[in-house]
């Protein structure tokens, strides 16, 4: 049996997956491939990089301490401005994100991680679903990660990348394509909310994305083979509130978000006789 964690994007409620991923480490499931997008590669990156409980804990520490969020989004409202101002493209600076990283990882590759480890990415030069399987660790999560208008296009070689939800939130497809027989999926609870018409103009956007978004992973869920045994597990804590316009700057919840899920994982798993 070859088990893979799957990590979706989320931004700031990317923190529920930490929760998520003490409940599996604590009941005893480990992976054997963790796949990630956007706020998935990062925590991601830290797992396959240490599978343990003490690199959850680190994880929480930074997500409760907010010290991830704020690295993430949590820039002054002034500089954010000045920012966007001289930029023409971003609010946010990936620096502060890839000495985090650093600080976790170092100089990791794909081929020094104790666990097989993909990123998605979305190429902007072949308008396509990229994925990330070798070279330097930190820069393929700083490619899944560039989430449009936050961060800058990232880099990597000869092409630049933007956000991997854009292409691809939640991989689940991938895990079963590259051999997964149990899959976990890490998400952050949008998939369950019921989508209303929207009524601003910044809703759209929104509502449009999460049609895509749901629309692909409903699809990849049906389609997997009998032998695949997909489990999708619970967030909690998170509600409609979460995606107004500057929830991304919220960091308030962070903690209970973390704990709320830590524990509807937990019994999940517990009912399911998983271990």
């Amino acid at each position: 049996m070859k088990t893979a964690f799957v990590l979706g994007g989320g931004g700031i409620l990317g923190a529920v997956e930490v929760g998520m991923l003490r409940a599996l480490l604590e009941r005893g499931i480990t992976p054997d491939l963790v796949i990630g997008t956007s706020i998935g590669a990062l925590n991601g990156a830290i797992v396959a990089h240490e599978p343990t409980l003490t690199a959850v804990d680190r994880m929480t520490t930074l997500w409760r301490g907010t010290e991830l969020a704020r690295e993430l989004y949590g820039d002054s409202p002034l500089r954010t401005v000045k920012r966007a101002v001289s930029s023409g493209t971003h609010l946010a600076d990936p620096e502060p994100i890839r000495r985090l990283l650093r600080a976790e990882l170092g100089d990791a590759d794909f081929s020094d991680l104790a666990v097989e480890f993909q990123v998605c990415a979305s190429s902007i030069e072949r308008a396509a679903e990229h994925w990330f399987i070798d070279g330097p660790v930190i820069d393929a999560v700083l490619a899944s990660a560039a989430v449009p208008g936050l961060l800058p296009p990232a880099r990597v070689g000869d092409e630049h990348y933007l956000d991997g939800g854009i292409v691809n939130s939640i991989p689940l497809g991938r895990a079963a394509a590259m051999g997964a027989t149990r899959i976990f999926v890490l998400q952050v609870g949008r998939i369950d909310r019921p989508l209303t018409v929207p009524s601003k103009p910044w809703e759209v956007a929104r509502v449009s994305f999460e049609i895509a978004r749901r629309h692909r992973f409903v699809r990849e869920l049906a389609e997997l083979p009998p032998e695949v045994e997909a489990h999708v597990l619970p967030a909690a804590g998170t509600s409609p509130r979460d995606d107004s316009l500057l929830a991304y700057r919220d960091f308030s919840s962070v903690e209970d978000k973390i704990e709320a899920t830590y524990l509807a994982s937990l019994l999940h798993l517990e009912r399911l006789g998983i271990s």
